[in-house]
C-alpha cells in the first residue's frame, strides 16, 4: 500500500474554488480501481491550508491516477489558486495490513 500526503496552501480567495475542485477530483480518483482511499481535510486554525490523503495498492495505480483525465484537470485548475507550491510525503502502510485494504 503507497500513502500519499499532499500539503497545499492555497490563497484566501481561492478557498471555496479549490475545495469545490479538490472534491470534485477525490470523487472520481476514490472510483479508480487501484485507489483505496482519497481524502480532503481542511486544517481548522488555518482554513487556506489543506491535505490531500491518497492510498493506493501499488505504485504504479498511483502512476495510473497521475495521467488520468480528472486529475490532469484538476491540477490545471487549482495551480493558479496556490498560495505556494504543494509538495507531497509518501508512505507505506504498516497498519493495517495490505490483505485488509482489499
Amino acid at each position: 500500500m503507497l500513502i500519499v500526503q499532499v500539503f497545499i496552501q492555497v490563497k484566501p480567495q481561492s478557498v471555496e474554488a479549490f475545495k469545490a475542485a479538490s472534491m470534485e477530483n477525490a470523487a472520481a480518483s476514490i472510483r479508480e480501481p487501484g485507489c483505496a482511499r482519497f481524502d480532503v481535510i481542511q486544517q481548522l486554525d488555518d482554513p487556506t491550508r489543506f491535505v490531500l490523503y491518497e492510498a493506493y495498492r501499488s505504485q504504479g495505480d498511483n502512476d495510473l491516477h497521475k495521467h488520468s483525465a480528472h486529475y490532469l484537470r484538476w491540477r490545471d485548475t487549482v495551480a493558479g489558486m496556490q498560495a505556494e507550491e504543494r509538495y507531497s510525503i509518501k508512505y507505506t502502510a504498516c497498519f493495517p495490513p495490505d490483505d485488509d485494504w482489499k
